[in-house]
């Protein structure tokens, strides 16, 4: 056993573990294990197979499909898993786009703020669509070293992994709405299992409920955002956090929160889909 292989395979297991006490669906829960059991019977280096091939030198091992893929590629560039950290409610987002050169603290809260991403897929996202160009302040070549860094990292085999966010594959407001009801509800009915943040839960209580739900093809995790922008604006029981996955374990994520001004004032929009929550409530009058 490849000690560094096991040390991935043991995070992977977290997050099985994880998925199981949080009632997930088993199916991925077991994908996790699966995949954690390859790379402990891989007789090479996982790190020297990303070099050589990248993640679709991950994706054609035996259990391991892009998603997961991901995660292992992650841990290895930057030591640290985001769909690990989501299931603790230990998301720091500004911390995560710290680990890229050129970006400190002040521009990494800027993208986190005004973009409403919090992984770095989703930043891949934002630099493939243009949407880097929101950002007060963020020169070309800031932009440039950014990009040249997640293409190195994440990017350079774009073309050959399907993706649901780069497809616009994605799930419909329609949907995302009927996922943060059914959060709200089951959280005000206590029917929701509670974990512990490792972030801004100085008494160590278990206190941020979880939801993980299927529904269609799409399997969705849901949590109020426990950042440190929601705690100081006190929106820490409004923002609701939406993970969603596909059956190939491609990820993204979505923010729900009460909008408070404008047409769509004291109702619950998906950030960045303004325009068809707006559709979707009129075509509800």
């Amino acid at each position: 056993m490849i000690p560094f292989n096991h040390q991935v395979a043991e995070k992977l297991r977290e997050i099985a573990s994880l998925l199981e006490a949080q009632h997930a669906n088993p199916f991925r829960s077991r994908a996790y294990h699966n995949a954690a059991n390859t790379l402990d019977q891989f007789p090479e280096d996982v790190g020297k197979l990303i070099r050589d091939k990248g993640l679709k030198g991950l994706i054609d091992l035996p259990a391991i499909g892009s998603g997961i893929a991901r995660s292992i590629y992650e841990y290895v560039a930057i030591g640290r898993i985001t769909r690990l950290e989501n299931l603790h409610g230990a998301s720091d987002p500004v911390g995560l786009f710290r680990s890229i050169p050129t970006i400190g603290r002040i521009f990494a809260e800027r993208i986190y703020n005004t973009l409403h991403i919090d992984t770095l897929e989703a930043l891949e996202n934002a630099v493939h669509n243009g949407q880097l160009d929101k950002v007060e302040g963020l020169g070309a070549k800031r932009k440039e070293a950014i990009q040249s860094w997640l293409l190195k990292h994440f990017g350079e085999h774009r073309q050959k992994l399907p993706n649901t966010q780069h497809s616009g594959n994605t799930p419909t407001v329609t949907l995302l709405l009927k996922v943060d009801v059914e959060y709200r509800l089951k959280t005000k009915e206590g029917k929701l299992p509670l974990i512990t943040p490792k972030r801004f839960n100085p008494d160590n209580k278990a206190w941020l409920p979880i939801l993980h739900s299927t529904r269609d093809h799409w399997h969705f995790t849901a949590l109020y955002s426990n950042t440190e922008r929601a705690h100081k604006l006190n929106r820490i029981h409004d923002w609701v956090v939406i993970y969603f996955y596909d059956d190939h374990h491609q990820e993204g994520q979505q923010t729900i929160v009460t909008e408070t001004h404008g047409e769509l004032s004291g109702k619950r929009v998906v950030r960045g889909r303004e325009a068809e929550c707006y559709e979707y409530y009129e075509s509800k009058n």
